[in-house]
């Protein structure tokens, strides 16, 4: 932060004295410029200890010098008599008071370049505190990266550092983590949009939203997620600086995160293999290793779609298996649920873990978000079918009755026929036809599918056929 004009002007060995805007002498100094010009604004940025000795200003200059000065957003004006003026003019003292300009007495004795130098030496000071500030919170946050909770130690350090909340997000814009966040569930929706941009190619590195009272930064850490930090105050240099280790450490972490869960899940997928050839002994003490515990008998096996997320599951070709009591297994379906599909067997022991796992895929199969196997037997045959498997056998082998030219609904007889378990005389009154008529069309379809409609193996794949085609 820049030294302030109060500051500036407390320094005894300038003997500066002000001598209009003393409310205002919080404004802050970037720099000190000396100018003689009549309209020096061209030439300065603003935030400027503006030092003259007045040669070009008269009794009628001096409210237009100020007004300009003031639109230029000068921080204030030091004036140094003994040279063109003994004293500062009047109308110049009038004119700052009145715009709220800070007007400072610049004595014969101090040069302008001592004030130059004072101010350099506060700005100096002032990056030197604020780089050390920043290495001590660089510092704070790595000791928090090493602690076993690394990420979300990171999390919590980098709430405090900046006076406000942080999250950690993952790909999908999930909270991870949440430190002094309110809400964070509802902070992470609202950040959705700059989440999307951030996806996309070319997206910057990071993005900064202002709103009244809340700052925000969010920053992606590789393609693995992001973290979002706000404060009610802007962010300065020094906040910045936080902001961006903050993101390395934590891309750091993700990175040999997920290099420690890969190795995990092998020697996960291990277990597994030792437990379905009967190994439950060398199981049990291979995954004590890694901090893992095998389940005591009764337990319910389920089957999820392939997450790494899943930190308790065990890698099974191309889907994670995780097994839970039979006690707990609701609780662990809901949470596995939040993910993905889950099918759940029925309770099973190790010597029936390949039972138990068949049956959480079949389960997974269906197409029920949860699906559990026991359940599975009250939905019927067609809820173990997969929908768009079933709708593409049904297309094919009734299309011969679908491209059929006769004006006659194959089709429709067909399923009127095997409604009626093959009563002739049932299915007709059904269809509104002779039986006569449905005889033929009967002996038509069978012509056209090849099929023996008197074989009970061929009535029920037909009847599948109809159940999962279009009406």
């Amino acid at each position: 932060m820049a030294p302030t004009l109060r500051r500036v002007t407390a320094m005894a060995p300038l003997h500066l004295e002000v001598l209009a805007g003393s409310g205002v002498l919080d404004r802050q100094v970037r720099w000190v410029a000396v100018s003689e010009l009549e309209d020096p604004t061209p030439f300065l940025e603003g935030g400027e200890l503006l030092l003259t000795t007045g040669m070009r200003l008269g009794p009628d200059t001096a409210l237009p010098y100020v007004s300009r000065l003031v639109a230029r957003g000068v921080a204030g004006l030091g004036f140094g008599v003994g040279l063109s003026h003994e004293d500062v003019p009047p109308e110049l003292v009038t004119a700052a008071a009145e715009a709220g300009l800070p007007l400072i007495e610049v004595p014969r004795d101090t040069p302008f370049i001592a004030i130059g130098k004072a101010v350099s030496e506060l700005l100096a000071a002032e990056q030197y505190e604020e780089i050390s500030r920043a290495f001590a919170a660089q510092g704070r946050l790595t000791r928090a990266a090493l602690q076993a909770e690394g990420m979300n130690s990171v999390i919590e350090r980098l709430a405090r550092e900046i006076d406000g909340w942080a999250l950690l997000l993952d790909a999908a814009g999930a909270v991870r983590h949440a430190a002094r966040a309110g809400r964070p569930d509802a902070r992470a929706r609202a950040l959705e949009p700059e989440l999307a941009r951030l996806r996309t190619p070319g997206a910057p590195s990071s993005i900064a939203v202002s709103t009244p009272g809340d700052h925000v930064i969010v920053q992606p850490l590789g393609r693995r997620g992001f973290f979002a930090v706000g404060s009610a105050r802007p962010f300065t240099p020094i906040g910045h600086t936080i902001v961006n280790a903050a993101g390395s450490l934590l891309t750091l972490g993700l990175e040999q995160g997920r290099e420690q869960r890969t190795a995990e899940r092998r020697v996960r997928a291990a277990v597994l293999r030792l437990l379905l050839a009967g190994e439950r002994a060398a199981a049990g003490e291979t995954l004590a290793a890694i901090g893992g515990e095998l389940p005591a008998e009764p337990f319910v096996v389920l089957a999820c779609d392939t997450d790494e997320s899943h930190a308790q599951g065990f890698p099974h070709r191309d889907l994670t298996v995780m097994l839970t009591h039979a006690e707990e297994a609701e609780e662990a379906i809901a949470l596995a649920s939040r993910r993905g599909k889950v099918g759940a067997s029925g309770p099973v022991g190790y010597a029936e873990l390949a039972q138990g796992i068949d049956q959480a895929e079949r389960a997974l199969a269906s197409a029920a978000p949860v699906a559990r196997f026991p359940e599975l037997a009250g939905q019927g045959l067609l809820s173990l079918l997969d929908p768009a498997t079933a709708a593409a056998f049904s297309s094919a082998l009734l299309a011969p009755l679908r491209e059929y030219g006769s004006r006659a609904d194959l089709i429709e007889s067909l399923r009127a026929y095997l409604a009626c378990n093959g009563h002739w005389d049932a299915a007709a009154q059904r269809l509104g036809v002779h039986r006569h008529t449905l005889r033929y069309r009967m002996r038509r379809v069978s012509e056209l599918l090849g099929r023996d409609l008197d074989d009970p193996a061929a009535r029920a794949e037909l009847w599948i056929a109809l159940s999962c085609g279009p009406r």
